[in-house]
């Protein structure tokens, strides 16, 4: 739920917004991405999300686009904005009905796709936030579509979605592999893109998100199992669209917990964890945020070719002003990541310094955090093989 106060910056941003933007009821325009949505399932409503008149059609739906050109949450919004959710209702099974066809060309297509829509009535300015993705304008019922150019795929994404007998795990796996990105990979398992031929259905699109994170992270666990603990303590800071993150990693075998705050509420936090067994219930309480911050610290560890135990702290300031989506926290922990470690031959020395960090840059005291880590409970009562 948002706070009071970032609801306000939203609203002010919709009445900026709305001033230039005119929709229309019948336009062509460009596609980035379908939505799927999850309430009624397995009927559910499928999306075209469309822009008019937008001139850079590459930053419609681009994480990673939005972050290495250092896009404020302001622009993000109204990049966003512009997309018309023209929806339909169907169910999840029936894939061969002419609209769901065209939501998956758009669902695997590597860019937007030029398309002509056909709504029942002229829709109204409003912005549609999400915790899992990204905003969009309004919501409209689509009446016709028809697509007006050709779709581009990748050859690798075109390649997996012909086989019908590769499994979808299988498949996100081999394209992520292949520098694929996760936010494509997630647009085409919303559309049934992947999986065994029978099996393949629509996924809404919080869950495709999640499904994504959490199939690549389990991979990558499976591959720094293999190598050795990290030889010192490292620690990271660093951030992006006001979401903070303090990373320690101890030279120990996998374990990971992440903590996250909002520091308009430092009375209040989630958390969740696991032990190198892994999990086998979904996070609950840091929800999809907790999948992405562990695939970006995992894809460090492969990086380094080492394993750790990874303590993470996300700290939500005041600028981050409207809810973007989880892949917010995805790129955040890799740039925090992207910088320079600080290291440490004890473990006190890391607290310490960690301590500190938190203490000069937000005014809060990181022991109240610590104190609650299973992890760091864990490893005070648990004995190494060296020490009998």
């Amino acid at each position: 739920m948002l706070s009071k106060k970032i609801s306000e910056i939203v609203n002010n941003n919709v009445k900026i917004i709305s001033k230039q933007l005119e929709f229309k009821k019948d336009f062509f325009g460009d596609s980035p991405a379908p939505f799927i949505g999850r309430y009624g399932y397995p009927n559910v409503n499928v999306g075209l999300l469309s822009a008019i008149d937008y001139s850079n059609k590459l930053e419609l739906d681009n994480p990673k686009l939005w972050r290495e050109h250092s896009k404020s949450v302001d622009e993000i919004v109204k990049i966003r904005s512009s997309l018309i959710n023209s929806r339909f209702k169907s169910n999840i099974f029936s894939k061969q009905e002419k609209l769901n066809l065209l939501a998956e060309e758009i669902g695997i297509s590597s860019k937007p796709v030029e398309i002509e829509i056909g709504l029942k009535d002229k829709p109204h300015f409003k912005l549609n936030t999400y915790t899992y993705s990204s905003p969009t304008g309004p919501n409209a019922e689509l009446k016709k579509a028809k697509i007006t150019s050709n779709v581009k795929v990748n050859i690798n994404v075109e390649k997996a979605h012909s086989d019908i007998h590769l499994k979808a795990s299988e498949a996100l796996n081999t394209l992520y592999k292949k520098g694929v990105d996760e936010n494509v990979l997630a647009k085409a398992l919303s559309v049934g893109g992947f999986g065994i031929g029978k099996n393949r259905k629509l996924v809404p699109t919080r869950w495709s998100i999640v499904a994504v994170d959490d199939t690549l992270g389990k991979k990558l666990i499976y591959n720094i199992k293999e190598f050795n603990a990290l030889d010192c303590y490292k620690l990271y800071f660093g951030g992006f669209l006001g979401n903070y993150y303090l990373i320690m990693l101890l030279p120990e075998i996998w374990g990971y917990e992440l903590f996250e705050m909002s520091l308009e509420n430092t009375s209040a936090y989630s958390t969740d964890y696991e032990f190198y067994n892994g999990r086998k219930k979904y996070s609950s309480s840091c929800e999809g945020g907790y999948y992405t911050v562990r695939l970006g610290v995992l894809e460090k560890l492969q990086n380094i070719h080492k394993q750790a135990t990874s303590l993470v702290f996300r700290f939500i300031t005041p600028k981050y002003t409207a809810p973007l989506g989880v892949w917010v926290t995805r790129e955040a922990t890799r740039k925090a990541l992207a910088g320079k470690p600080f290291e440490f031959n004890s473990y006190e020395e890391m607290i310490t310094f960690g301590k500190q960090i938190i203490m000069d840059e937000f005014k809060f005291d990181l022991s109240e955090l610590i104190n609650k880590s299973v992890l760091l409970k864990e490893k005070s009562v648990q004995k190494k093989l060296f020490e009998f």
